[in-house]
């Protein structure tokens, strides 16, 4: 676990400790299980089948990425695909489906 100064305040002239607060990373509690439960089924199904998703999957893991891992990758990929035919209402074009750089 990592500390900052920020974890720390001045109170009656002494330094003492802040009271942690919980903090939730990735989705927020209010996330849509439903729609999470989705995405990461269509990336198994995807992972399976063969195609462009397939085979961006394959190259994740020939990386060195573990399988679940490369899943959540792919589903992830999956929303942002989803996203973008939705907000731009472009046709989806497997010549853009690059792996992640980092």
């Amino acid at each position: 676990m990592t500390s900052s100064s920020a974890d720390h305040e001045v109170a009656n002239g002494q330094l003492r400790r802040k009271k942690k607060h919980v903090e939730i990373r990735g989705l927020n509690e209010n996330c849509n299980h439903d729609l999470k439960n989705l995405f990461k089924g269509a990336a198994v199904v995807a992972s399976i089948k063969p195609g462009p998703l397939a085979e961006f999957y394959a190259v994740l893991v020939a990386k060195g990425m573990r399988p679940e891992m490369a899943r959540l990758t792919l589903a992830r990929k999956i929303a942002t695909i989803v996203l973008i035919v939705w907000k731009r209402g472009v046709c989806f074009d497997a010549h853009h489906l690059k792996p992640q750089t980092a």
